[in-house]
């Protein structure tokens, strides 16, 4: 591969240069602060960078947003401490989902077959009562199905069942999740 021949090709952020300084050195480390643990100020300063966001939302410290224009999330949803939300493409979380602590979700990737690196992005969909485990990995492209689980350290690059428990790296599915516990039976 030649890095020196590497380039973003069509890609942009996604928001006016001013904006995206603007996050970089003021609303950024007001979300991952760890001096300010409450939630609705950090909803706040992510609603003013073009988050779309819905009520009861919990973000917890050191949770780090790379785009927020790029974001948007449903109702009472957890975000725990240190994830990170590395949305080079558009992440979207449906309400009542759980991301615990230190979950890494991955919009963009490079393709190790192109001689130049080229980057690869692709969203992420995290359907509504799912519960993704702490210190897991969501690759791009992924769909996350409603009521799904991805236990603790799971990694998955592929699109996940709904209502079934995932485990492992490279994820495989262990057991169906019973019905009433995420389904809205």
């Amino acid at each position: 591969m030649r890095l020196d021949n590497y380039t973003l090709n069509t890609y942009t952020p996604g928001a006016p240069y001013l904006q995206q300084v603007l996050w970089y050195f003021l609303g950024s480390p007001l979300v991952e602060s760890r001096w300010l643990p409450m939630s609705a100020l950090k909803v706040w300063v992510l609603r003013r960078f073009g988050s779309k966001i819905g009520q009861g939302v919990r973000i917890k410290s050191g949770v780090r947003v790379k785009f927020p224009w790029r974001l948007t999330v449903g109702n009472y949803v957890w975000i725990g401490e240190d994830a990170w939300i590395d949305n080079l493409a558009h992440v979207t979380i449906d309400s009542h989902v759980c991301l615990s602590q230190n979950v890494y979700l991955c919009t963009g990737n490079h393709d190790w077959n192109h001689p130049d690196f080229q980057l690869i992005t692709a969203p992420i969909h995290i359907q509504e009562s799912s519960w993704i485990a702490a210190k897991s990995v969501i690759g791009p492209g992924v769909t996350v199905g409603r009521g799904a689980v991805l236990t603790l350290g799971g990694v998955t690059g592929r699109s996940l069942e709904p209502m079934m428990i995932y485990a492992g790296n490279p994820a495989e599915p262990i057991k169906e999740r019973k019905k009433g516990v995420g389904s809205g039976e």
